[in-house]
């Protein structure tokens, strides 16, 4: 008996030691913890193991209360200092070493299995702010790009605006020529309806100059 316990003490001890530092050994430490939580019979197990350590533990303590008793008791009857057989010594020291041992073991198992939920807690910790990170960090690569595509469009603005404007010169350009044309084409159009009056004139001078002529060789015929 006391032989299992040191066994299981060992084992507890290094499970323990392999849960308190970060080393392979912690990962196959948490798996197997994983795998024997995991299973349907596992719990079931566990518990009744407890249990059965839980009552050898109480059944040692109340023998090692039963010796205390008889020697009190066998004191008192013959009046002696309180001193216990040596059967009852070696008796008491083992059920003391196997008490010990099994309190240990128990306080170990506890202790494993609080180092295990806080593992996965920490694990799952990890995991929440790596979500976390990676989401805050495609929130701000796609602030980035909107905030380039933006820079971009600004840019595309700026230089229609600045087309915009050299095409509004074109047309003040353009506008002023068609007015200056029109104002030519006005000045020739008034101009030539002076020529055509002057040319009108002309006409009519021509006229009389030529009645004039035809008169005067009528009257030069009947000379």
């Amino acid at each position: 008996m006391i032989q299992l316990l040191f066994v299981v003490l060992v084992a507890e001890a290094a499970v323990a030691t392999a849960l308190l530092f970060k080393t392979p050994l912690r990962k196959l430490a948490v798996l197997g913890i994983d795998r024997l939580k995991r299973g349907r019979r596992a719990p079931v197990a566990v518990k009744t193991v407890a249990g059965v350590v839980l009552a050898l533990l109480a059944s040692t303590l109340y023998s090692m209360a039963e010796i205390s008793g008889r020697a009190s008791g066998g004191d008192s009857d013959s009046g002696g200092g309180g001193a216990l057989t040596p059967t009852d010594q070696v008796l008491f020291s083992r059920h003391l070493l196997e008490a010990s041992l099994m309190g240990y073991s128990l306080f170990l198992a506890l202790v494993i299995d609080r180092l295990h939920q806080y593992i996965r807690e920490l694990r799952g910790f990890k995991k929440n702010l790596e979500a976390v990170s990676k989401h805050n960090k495609s929130l701000e690569e796609a602030k980035l790009g909107i905030s380039e595509e933006t820079k971009k469009y600004q840019e595309e603005i700026a230089a229609l605006n600045e087309e915009m404007k050299k095409l509004k010169l074109q047309v003040h350009d353009k506008t002023e020529e068609v007015h200056v044309a029109e104002d030519k084409a006005l000045a020739i159009q008034k101009q030539s309806e002076g020529l055509l009056i002057e040319y009108d004139r002309l006409l009519e001078d021509n006229q009389h100059l030529r009645e004039q002529l035809q008169s005067l060789e009528v009257r030069l015929s009947r000379s």
